[in-house]
């Protein structure tokens, strides 16, 4: 059974920083977690599900453009375990934030993790 696990979120000021994680479970999945590309999404109220950065197996990595500069995407994979450090947040990036692989399987999505911007 697959399972991504997302963690790190909270309220912040603009400006201030947060790092998320994503563990991956399930014995199966660790073994193919390091062969794929991986990436965080985003999903803010009333817009459609996006993707803000991703990440290959040998760890190139792509940003959507509002967030270069200010995130950066990160893999561990002897832990299983996809990182987003996330600097200068501004309130357009209060989201729930997701990890999946790029191009993402609809049965990866876990629950997310909050990320509240305040201005």
């Amino acid at each position: 059974q697959v399972q991504l696990v997302e963690s790190g979120g909270g309220l912040v000021q603009a400006g201030g920083s947060l790092r998320l994680s994503c563990a991956a479970s399930g014995s199966i999945f660790r073994s193919i977690f390091i062969f794929h590309a991986m990436g965080w999404y985003r999903q803010a109220p009333g817009k459609q599900r996006e993707l803000v950065a991703s990440i290959t197996s040998g760890g190139s990595a792509n940003y959507k453009d509002s967030v270069k500069g200010r995130f950066t995407i990160s893999r561990d994979n002897a832990k299983n375990t996809l990182y987003l450090q996330m600097n200068s947040l501004e309130p357009e990036d209060t989201a729930v934030y997701y990890c999946n692989a790029d191009p993402y399987f609809p049965a990866w999505w876990g629950q997310g993790t909050q990320v509240t911007v305040s201005p």
